[in-house]
């Protein structure tokens, strides 16, 4: 009788702890498939024009931009009042004034669009973080859950364990009690 209670105790126990692998394993593959729509999101194949614009933005931003184009103004200036007896572009350098507007207008535009696609990469991110942040406090939440439920099932076993050694104790008294009583009978 109390062989049979010892392994219903234990199948309780596994089938508790298979339910919880279970959930477990739920939530491991709901992780697997957020992370998978999170990672679509992102821009793996920019077009030809967003990677130009990224690389004209990169280098427009750059001192070594800042440097050259230092050094090609110097060098224009240099060459026209010192080193060319007719210059090309006499001194208030309206050519080169209109050389580094067409530059500035053309340059501008393509910063703007590499900024607005870097802003809205950010934007994107913004919402995969969110959408972790979202899944993380739904995790929190299904954890507690899961340790309550485990606290709630072990309690329930000790419970049944604890009044099975109950029973098992008033059968180990009475056996006892019978020996004693057996002795004493046997003692008269």
């Amino acid at each position: 009788m109390t062989k049979v209670k010892i392994d219903q105790l234990f199948a309780t126990e596994g089938e508790q702890l298979r339910h919880l692998n279970d959930i477990v394993h739920k939530a491991i593959e709901e992780e697997k498939l957020l992370s998978e729509k999170l990672l679509a999101f992102e821009d793996r194949h920019p077009s030809f024009v967003s990677r130009l614009a990224d690389k004209v933005a990169s280098f427009g931003g750059s001192w070594k931009f800042i440097l050259t184009f230092g050094g090609v103004m110097l060098l224009w200036i240099v060459v026209n009042v010192y080193f060319l007896s007719q210059p090309f572009d006499p001194y208030p350098f309206i050519l080169l004034n209109l050389l580094l507007s067409t530059i500035a207008a053309l340059q501008a535009p393509v910063i703007m669009m590499s900024q607005n696609r870097k802003e809205e990469k950010d934007r994107q991110r913004a919402i995969n973080d969110y959408l972790i942040n979202l899944k993380s406090e739904i995790e929190v939440r299904n954890l507690h859950g899961k340790l309550d439920l485990l606290m709630t099932e072990q309690m329930r076993t000790l419970f049944d364990i604890q009044k099975t050694q109950v029973e098992l104790m008033e059968e180990i008294k009475q056996l006892v009690n019978g020996n004693r009583d057996n002795l004493d009978t046997a003692n008269r």
